[in-house]
Order: structure tokens, then sequence, then C-alpha cells
């Protein structure tokens, strides 16, 4: 089975495209999504998590405490560091898994770090999502509603845009200039053709 990433930067609309590719019958594995569920579902990273940021990361229930612990990571880049080396190793095990359960010629796994966490080497293509800075940070703003020196804050801590689109194999414009369902459908194709040459 061909393995898909799909990237891009805060704002950029990777979770849009990616549900453009769940019409056309592609599985998605939202990682930030999954790294939450497995912050809690996962035991013994809980209790990792537990020893490096405090007690109060986690409830007396176990629910996960998100806002504490985005409070101490997103001042402290060494701890950002930190809780990505912890979570992103148990992401990549269960989105692997995930995988193997899946019986379409590709599936995709959307992840606003592929590139930052090295996860992009268990891919066989990844597809970036590109946008204009001026229209992510205003998309988040209205999203979050947070100010936009809290988006910039965000986007900082990713690699250049740039950089980034020049690491994936295709990019998907969603900048409202390009029509973004005819990108997605020549892709398909395209990643169809591919799976089906692996196989």
């Amino acid at each position: 089975m061909l393995k898909v990433g799909i990237t891009g930067g805060i704002g950029s609309g990777k979770s849009t495209v990616s549900k453009i590719f769940e019409l056309l019958g592609v599985p998605v594995y939202y990682a930030d999504e999954k790294a939450k569920d497995i912050l809690v579902r996962d035991k013994d990273l809980a209790n990792k998590v537990s020893y490096h940021f405090g007690d109060q990361v986690y409830g007396a229930d176990g629910t996960l405490n998100r806002k504490h612990l985005a409070t101490i990571v997103f001042n402290d880049k060494s701890k950002l560091e930190l809780l990505n080396s912890l979570v992103h190793p148990a992401t990549i095990l269960d989105s692997d898994k995930w995988a193997a359960e899946q019986t379409t010629p590709y599936v995709l796994k959307e992840a606003a770090l592929l590139f930052e966490t090295e996860s992009f080497h268990y891919l066989d293509k990844i597809i970036g999502v590109s946008a204009p800075l001026p229209l992510r940070v205003h998309r988040v703003m209205k999203r979050d509603n947070i100010s936009r020196n809290d988006v910039l804050a965000r986007v900082y801590k990713q690699i250049d845009e740039v950089i980034k689109m020049r690491l994936c194999d295709y990019v998907v414009y969603n900048d409202e200039q390009h029509m973004v369902i005819p990108q997605v459908l020549a892709l398909h194709e395209q990643l169809l053709a591919l799976a089906k040459e692996k196989q």
C-alpha cells in the first residue's frame, strides 16, 4: 500500500484538502487529533508526560488538560521538543498499525510536523498544502479566536513555508486563487497510478 503524507503550515487548509480526499474514498489518519487521543489512551506515555510536565497535565479522571499542557510547551522550546520526542514515536506506531488495517490502494497521513519530526521517512510521497501567510493568519485568528501575535508565534515554530513546500513531492495551492478540487482530483489519479505500479 502507498503511504502518502499531507502537510502544510498552520492555516494552510490541509484538513480541508484531506476531507476532499476522504470524499474520494481515501482513508485519512489525522495525526494531530490522534496524538491527543494517544496521550490519554497510552498509559505508559501518560506516565512519562506526567513525570516531565507535572500531575496537573491530567485530571483525576485521566482526562488530558490540553490548555495547561499547551501553556507549558508553547512558551518553552525545549519542553515542546521533549513533548514531541515522547508523543511522535507513539503516533508513528499507531499510524502504521492503522495503515495496515486499510484496504485501499493508498492512505493519507495528515500532520503539521511531518518534516520537523522526521516521520516523513515512513511515507512514500508527501503532499504540501500552500497558502500565503496573511491568509493563513486570518484563517487561524477567525477559527481559533486568537490574536495575530498568537498565530505568528505558532507559525514561527514550524519550518518556513517555502522550504516545506520544496521538500514535498506535490503541492496543492489553497490560496483562493486556484480551485482546490480539480487539483485534488488530478493528484488522486496520479496516486492511484503510483499505487498500482507499487503493487
